[in-house]
């Protein structure tokens, strides 16, 4: 057997600059990733199969147009094997849940199968998120996600990510922007520590956060509950949402964050863990 951890994608920025004609939007985002994410096992197998387990299980389909086994087939090998994904993310929440997963998938396959990764052109075809889950480390994400550009190192920091249990279609939000012309980032530069890094991203934004937001109030709702947890030095919407996240510089206060959020808000899900290097 062989098993690949599915990290939650986190876009600490998401500036949106443009859009192409074939109407892909271009963005330029600041991508990290969380201690907290779903598990993938393969094993071999005559046939190509997906069995879905865990926690939000419920809420995907194991169908042939499922994205893990659309990125099994990437490969363009008759090959089988027995998938089984351990689903923690929610579905549709800005976290790159099934891009995450659909990257493990790949890696994991591609061990279990003796053979190279897809190229880069076949990675993108399953999705703009699939390369970054794919690089599984900070980058600085451009264009419509096929340009990644590695960070300077990272202070150590801590997430906590909030989901009201409520989705939003991602070309909803498109739909509702405001603007597509804005602003890039800046250059990334080096951060003395988690206090530097977080007063550089609060100087930064997500351009899909108000148009999200305007679809789901309690986006907004979601985002001031982590922001007035002690220690939070940004709190701020990840991806389209509608999962929000809060930055911590410490473990402790970070876990304290998350317990007093699911405490008031029993109903959503609420989850902390490392920011990865």
């Amino acid at each position: 057997m062989t098993a690949e951890f599915a990290p939650a994608k986190v876009n600490l920025t998401l500036h949106v600059t443009g859009r192409r004609a074939d109407g892909y939007h271009l963005l330029d985002s600041l991508v990290v990733f969380a201690a907290v994410g779903d598990v993938l096992r393969v094993t071999p197998a005559e046939r190509l199969t997906l069995r879905i387990s865990g926690p939000q299980a419920r809420a995907l389909a194991a169908e042939d147009d499922n994205l893990v086994l659309r990125a099994a087939r990437a490969f363009g090998l008759n090959r089988g094997a027995a998938i089984e994904l351990e689903k923690h993310l929610p579905v549709a929440s800005g976290i790159g849940g099934g891009s995450a997963d659909a990257a493990a998938g790949l890696r994991a396959l591609a061990r279990l199968w003796g053979v190279a990764l897809p190229d880069a052109a076949t990675v993108l075809r399953l999705g703009a998120d699939v390369p970054v889950c794919l690089a599984g480390r900070p980058v600085r994400m451009a264009g419509v996600g096929e340009t990644l550009t590695p960070l300077p190192a990272l202070p150590e920091a801590w997430l906590v990510l909030a989901n009201p249990g409520l989705g939003v279609s991602t070309p909803e939000v498109f739909r509702a922007l405001a603007r597509r012309d804005n602003r890039a980032m800046p250059e990334v530069p080096g951060f003395a520590d988690v206090r530097d890094f977080a007063g550089f991203l609060r100087g930064l934004r997500n351009d899909m956060e108000p148009a999200a937001e305007s679809l789901l109030p309690v986006i907004g709702t979601v985002r001031a509950a982590l922001a007035a947890q002690k220690g939070c030095l940004l709190a701020r919407m990840s991806g389209s949402g509608a999962t929000c996240f809060g930055l911590f510089g410490a473990e402790a206060q970070a876990q304290e964050a998350a317990r007093a959020v699911q405490a008031a808000q029993p109903g959503w899900w609420v989850q902390a863990g490392r920011m990865l290097s």
